[in-house]
């Protein structure tokens, strides 16, 4: 799953314009609380909207909402049609050999997540299978499995990290054995690492193991073919792409999703109902109890109709080049001052997620120093608390970057901290 690394010259060729893009972005044309230029630098955790999301939800509401698969009127039917044209167009975007029918929407990528553990893991996983994990899982890909170990016993392992952030594989092959399901991050919300995943994935196969990725931080930076990945289900959502908050993705194999059982039940789920039991309809609405999230499926749609413009090649190159950069300064201006938790510029594939300790400023206190600066980063631990125990450390401060980030942005980071040292002494 290692993205083509660019040549210098399609690099250059392909620079993108983020002042002109940040444009496209209402909020960031405000100020900060403290006046200054809004600079934010927290896209890992949620990224911003550009103006086509928003009026497409607007448009949504104001012309077609009706609720969805249930009115034979022409406004229900439109609106069902809407619903049914964002689940393939993010398919598509995301390589799913068939969109209609394998892309579930949840309310995120943690209920993806959630779905996966209750459906496949509590009612398919064989007696005796262990669940592999790593060290640098997001609590939405390890909770659920520390949930069903509770419940049913299943006896959990880990990958772990090593001293250069990346996964440890050296004894994969003895983890893997005996294993039902490999769930792993496709890149860590903390290090920035992205992760090789063929030879995790080839080694779960091997063993006979389904495998579950938590894509959340690749899929708005990176081109991800879910089809050619070799994955059995890929979860993502959409706040971290450029789209509204409360719908997440998840796309699974076929055969897997129909053979599990439905998640939640009420409306919509089902194709029969008896007082004495039901049955459920058909992948993917067996998974989609409720009115679902439609205004948000018809936003992230338009989400991705942004990214695919600007161009996900584009937007990577943009990235790899801004992070080396923003690493350069803070190793040459700050030097052993601040500790980048990550992969370092010897790493090509390194995301854009710069985690940091700068003396022994406690991360909320600097994140509020900044916050003064009008720079927008993330404090705490991330979801990650494991992973922080590993780094020996209980919070980091977090700049995340994204396509409407520049070099003034790094720069303004860089000078918030310079500044944070001059308060702290």
């Amino acid at each position: 799953m290692a993205p083509t690394e660019l040549s210098s010259g399609a690099l250059e060729a392909a620079e993108l314009d983020p002042v002109a893009i940040r444009k496209d972005f209402p909020v960031l044309g405000r100020p900060a609380a403290s006046g200054r230029r809004l600079v934010y630098l927290d896209s890992a955790s949620s990224s911003q909207h550009p103006r086509s999301v928003l009026e497409a939800m607007d448009s949504y509401y104001e012309t077609t909402h009706a609720n969805v698969h249930r009115g034979v009127y022409a406004l229900a039917e439109e609106a069902t049609a809407r619903y049914e044209a964002a689940r393939v167009r993010i398919g598509r975007f995301v390589g799913a050999p068939d969109p209609a029918h394998q892309i579930v929407f949840t309310k995120n990528a943690t209920e993806a997540l959630n779905l996966v553990a209750s459906s496949y893991g509590r009612r398919m996983l064989p007696a005796g299978k262990a669940v592999l994990l790593t060290e640098m899982e997001h609590h939405a890909n390890l909770v659920p499995w520390l949930m069903l170990a509770e419940e049913k016993g299943t006896e959990l392992r880990y990958l772990g990290v090593d001293e250069g952030y990346h996964l440890d594989l050296s004894d994969l092959d003895r983890l893997v054995e005996g294993a039902g399901i490999v769930a792993v991050t496709a890149m860590s919300n903390v290090l920035g690492t992205v992760n090789d995943l063929r030879p995790v994935i080839a080694a779960a196969k091997a063993a006979g193991a389904v495998v579950v990725v938590d894509a959340s931080q690749l899929v708005p930076h990176r081109v991800v073919d879910v089809g050619a990945l070799g994955a059995d289900f890929v979860a993502f959502t959409g706040h971290k792409m450029l789209g509204p908050t409360g719908i997440g993705v998840l796309w699974g194999r076929t055969e897997l999703l129909e053979a599990m059982p439905a998640f939640l039940g009420g409306g919509e789920m089902i194709r029969d109902v008896r007082l004495d039991g039901f049955t459920t309809n058909d992948v993917p609405w067996k998974f989609e109890a409720g009115t679902p999230p439609i205004a948000e499926a018809i936003g992230l749609a338009a989400a991705v109709d942004y990214l695919e413009a600007v161009g996900m090649e584009r937007i990577a190159a943009h990235e790899r080049a801004l992070t080396r950069k923003a690493i350069d300064l803070l190793e040459e201006r700050h030097g052993d001052d601040v500790v980048i938790f990550g992969p370092g510029n010897d790493d090509p594939n390194r995301g854009g997620v710069l985690s940091i300790g700068y003396r022994d400023v406690h991360p909320h206190d600097l994140a509020q120093v900044l916050d003064a600066e009008g720079i927008c980063v993330r404090a705490g631990h991330h979801c990650a608390k494991p992973l922080m125990r590993r780094l020996c450390v209980g919070a980091t401060a977090r700049a995340s970057l994204y396509l409407y980030n520049d070099e003034d942005d790094v720069t303004a980071f860089s000078d918030a901290l310079a500044k944070a040292g001059e308060l702290f002494g």
